[in-house]
């Protein structure tokens, strides 16, 4: 039995002696075909050694490399798990293991494994930069940068780490330092595609918008039809306002790649934006199907909430973004905007609102060290206006007569324009202005250190939270003294600006303690110039036997609250007419829509008309058919409202619960027009109906109207201006006072 068992024995080692001489023969052959890059040739070679001898280490470890540069990460981790089983010291066996895991999106556990191949081989340069990769992935950014740099440190030359450096200081917002980073890579290798990526995506957050362009374009040229690449130069053209050219490249990145993320979300804000909610809803849909995560899928579908009137629904997808990524800008913004068009919000919801960017963000801005400056009282003082709106947009037409009307002996004009798109209304800015600077492309520090350089000493934003602002600029406290005024008229919740020009109706003396900034009054929150060659028109009421409403406004201004009471009034008076009018008409759909919800509230479609985009003059033209305008709440007129008074058309308007809609009324009584400003609804359809039952004095007014407009310290740019630079000179001193204290 013994010579038996001990002749079993020794058949068995001469077997494997045979078998361990044959799989090493083939290991080089599978080398040999895997690094002419025949992976299915390699692995199937590689499979033979192992039914010769399971636990052969090399090709367990070359069986992992390949399928994982095949695109196999499960037979990878499941090969290179049992390589490191074979030979649990071997470092290069345990970073390809960890690169596997990180295919896998099993993060942690590549972690423990990058950490222990470190600790065998402490100069590891790629287990290294492949760690800093996988800290990336678990939001240790400046870990993973320390992990890059000690890379570095082993290998000064190699391009993937400082590549790999710059992708994580993105996540800082370092993006000057990225930025430097992925030039470092490229100088190692100029056809490194993932770090001209990166270089692109460094330059749209500096606002180096033809920089990004360039580099796209070059990471394309290196790997044509990226779908990465594609969606990211898409998202620079959507910013720059480029949307046919973002649309395509969004189209050929969703047709290499269907669930695209990025892609399908900035299909999504086009479609947003021109009204299309169903295909957006879809895509938003999609991308949260694949990562609920997205706070980016969560606000773009609250949008989609919010423009179909389903303001609570759109709340909460915002406030879900916000739990996601508390510092997501996007989301407070649309928070705020959508807010504005709430019924039932209030200032101290308003002001929280936009407080919350404040916290969230602002706060966790370095501001500026000035340094000293004139302290004359008197001097000639340096304005500084801040908009991404010096082009035809409403909010020109209430800044610009400031601008024209200048005191240029007393004020110095600058003017930082933040848009790429220019038109008319550009040149009548930058005629008006001593200083014109185009700041579309440059970062918030870059334009805040102009700003500083220009020794401005009151800057204002044009903006205040809507589209192209640049509160971040604000934030930094470039110029001594900062205000907000006009493009939005309903204050920043930023305490870093100083003042906010409105007037006693709009933000009433009870609700002021609610504002990060201190208020002063102007003869209304807005102006406008008035309108060229408008001649008075008769009463279309005394000719046609009936009256004609008009709304010249925005139609997502027509709530169902303001609906309701149009209604209401017309189905009082059952021969009266109204006139619709917004360039969003000339969309079928839209105009269809806004038809059937007056319909479903019993007034005939015969008694509309919807009118779309016309030239100026036509617009203008347009109220000789109108009797009296109607005002839209919550959200009210502001531009619409001053050229309806200047064309001889007084406006009915409803004193709310916000800035945003007590705006219309502050406006109309401004021009001592008192009596068509209504407490409630009640009010709103009483107040029309009392007006319509006298066309004589109605007539009256329309004869004098325009010239009470162009009297008054409101309606008169002139006027308005003065009380504009009398603020601004009472800012100065008390700086002048304080500072010299």
């Amino acid at each position: 039995m013994a010579s038996n068992v001990g002749s079993r024995a020794f058949q068995n080692a001469r077997l494997q002696k045979k078998n361990r001489k044959q799989a090493d023969a083939l290991v080089p052959v599978a080398v040999a075909a895997y690094r002419a890059g025949k992976h299915a040739e390699a692995q199937a070679i590689c499979a033979q050694v192992l039914a010769l001898v399971p636990d052969h280490f090399d090709a367990l470890h070359l069986l992992g490399v390949s399928a994982l540069d095949g695109g196999r990460p499960d037979v990878a981790v499941q090969a290179l798990t049992q390589a490191t089983a074979v030979e649990p010291r071997h470092a290069e066996a345990l970073g390809n293991l960890g690169l596997a895991l990180f295919g896998q999106k099993r993060y942690e556990e590549a972690r423990k494994v990058q950490e222990r191949a470190i600790a065998l081989k402490p100069n590891f340069a790629t287990a290294l930069t492949n760690l800093g990769n996988t800290l990336t992935r678990l939001g240790e950014a400046e870990q993973a940068i320390a992990a890059h740099e000690r890379a570095i440190a082993v290998k000064p030359d190699y391009a993937d780490a400082y590549c790999n450096r710059g992708m994580a200081q993105l996540l800082l917002a370092l993006n000057a330092e990225a930025n430097q980073s992925f030039d470092r890579a490229l100088s190692l290798n100029p056809r490194h595609m993932e770090a001209m990526f990166g270089k692109g995506l460094a330059s749209i957050n500096l606002r180096h918008f033809d920089d990004a362009r360039s580099a796209f374009d070059a990471a394309l040229a290196i790997r044509p039809g990226a779908p990465l690449v594609l969606a990211q130069r898409g998202r620079l053209h959507q910013q720059i306002g480029r949307f046919d050219q973002a649309k395509a490249d969004y189209d050929a990145a969703l047709a290499s790649d269907p669930m695209q993320e990025i892609a399908l979300l900035g299909a999504a804000q086009i479609n947003v934006l021109r009204d299309n909610i169903a295909p957006a809803m879809d895509a938003c849909r999609k991308v949260l199907a694949q990562n609920p995560g997205s706070e980016v899928a969560w606000t773009w579908l609250g949008a989609c909430f919010a423009r179909q009137g389903e303001l609570a629904i759109a709340l909460q997808h915002f406030d879900r973004s916000l739990e996601i990524k508390p510092d997501y800008g996007d989301a407070i913004t649309a928070k705020i905007f959508t807010l504005d068009f709430t019924p039932d919000a209030d200032f101290a919801q308003h002001q929280a609102a936009r407080r919350e960017w404040w916290s969230r963000i602002g706060a966790h801005i370095p501001q500026r060290s000035l340094s000293p400056r004139d302290l004359d009282p008197k001097r000639r003082i340096t304005v500084g206006y801040v908009s991404s709106d010096f082009r035809g947009h409403s909010a020109a037409f209430a800044f610009l007569p400031v601008l024209r009307h200048c005191d240029r002996e007393q004020f110095r004009i600058a003017c930082y324009s933040c848009s790429p798109l220019q038109d008319n209304m550009t040149a009548q800015c930058r005629a008006a202005s001593d200083v014109w600077v185009d700041a579309w492309q440059m970062s918030d520090d870059e334009l805040s250190a102009r700003i500083e350089a220009d020794q401005v000493d009151i800057l204002v934003d044009l903006s205040g939270h809507s589209a192209g602002n640049r509160l971040a600029v604000f934030a930094r406290k470039p110029a001594p003294i900062q205000v907000t005024a006009w493009g939005s008229g309903t204050g920043t919740g930023v305490p870093t600006i100083d003042y906010f020009f409105a007037d006693p109706v709009t933000v009433p003396q009870n609700v002021r303690h609610l504002f990060a900034e201190a208020v002063y009054d102007l003869p209304a929150l807005i102006t406008t110039d008035p309108l060229a060659g408008v001649q008075p028109t008769p009463l279309p009421m005394l000719r046609n036997r009936h009256v004609t409403f008009g709304v010249f406004n925005r139609i997502d201004k027509i709530s169902d609250p303001a609906l309701a009471v149009w209604s209401r009034l017309m189905q009082e008076l059952p021969e009266s007419r109204i006139v619709i009018k917004n360039v969003a008409l000339d969309d079928p759909f839209l105009r269809d829509r806004l038809v059937a919800r007056f319909v479903a509230h019993g007034v005939a479609e015969s008694r509309l008309s919807c009118l779309g985009s016309t030239s100026r003059e036509q617009h203008i033209a347009a109220f000789a058919n109108i009797d009296i305008s109607l005002d839209p709440f919550p959200l009210n007129g502001g531009v619409s409202t001053w050229e309806s008074l200047q064309a001889g058309i007084p406006v009915v308007s409803k004193l709310g619960t916000t800035a945003p809609s007590r705006m219309g009324a502050a406006i109309v009584k401004s021009v001592g027009l008192d009596d068509w400003v209504a407490d409630d609804d009640n009010g709103y359809v009483a107040i029309t109906r009392r007006h319509i039952a006298e066309p004589a004095t109605l007539a009256k007014l329309r004869a004098e109207l325009p010239g009470r407009v162009a009297s008054s310290a409101a309606g008169n740019g002139e006027l308005y201006t003065r009380k504009v630079e009398e603020g601004y000179r009472s800012f100065w001193r008390r700086y002048c006072a304080t500072a010299s204290a």
